[in-house]
């Protein structure tokens, strides 16, 4: 059987809108935590960021575990899925001179901006939170995403 270019091509979009749309869906219904870190200095997703991730225990930060970004600069899996999210302070700390220094990037020393860090409270275990970084090595930016 002969199957013509426009089929073929057309499954292949198909196939790839169902992948982005089941991963958008999965994302933004499924409880949990996710991240990811944008160079804004250079127009790019933040590859191999270091990420420490920490709840609040008492008065302290504990931490729960260190994460690295990804190509897309996400982390590769959410640091809080549904069986894990508690209503709660929790903090990320993104490693963004280890980052910048690692490209290349001359800083002063110190750097102006080593780590940032982002404190931020989960109200709603039942709902998923997006905790972005937009970030050069002199300003940085976040908000709840979806």
């Amino acid at each position: 059987m002969r199957v013509g270019r426009r089929r073929v091509l057309g499954t292949g979009a198909l196939a790839a809108a169902w992948v982005f749309t089941s991963r958008a869906a999965l994302a933004a219904g499924t409880p949990g935590l996710t991240t990811h870190m944008l160079d804004v200095a250079n127009g790019k997703p933040a590859e191999g960021v270091r990420i420490d991730f920490a709840a609040l225990d008492g008065d302290a930060y504990r931490l729960v575990r260190t994460v690295h970004t990804n190509a897309d600069g996400r982390n590769a899996e959410p640091l809080l899925t549904a069986e894990t999210m508690k209503v709660g302070q929790y903090q990320l700390a993104f490693h963004i001179a280890e980052y910048f220094t690692r490209l290349g990037t001359v800083l002063p020393n110190p750097p102006f901006l080593d780590v940032a860090v982002i404190q931020f409270g989960i109200a709603d275990a039942r709902a998923h939170y997006h905790v972005p970084l937009l970030a050069s090595p002199w300003t940085y930016t976040t908000y709840r995403g979806s």
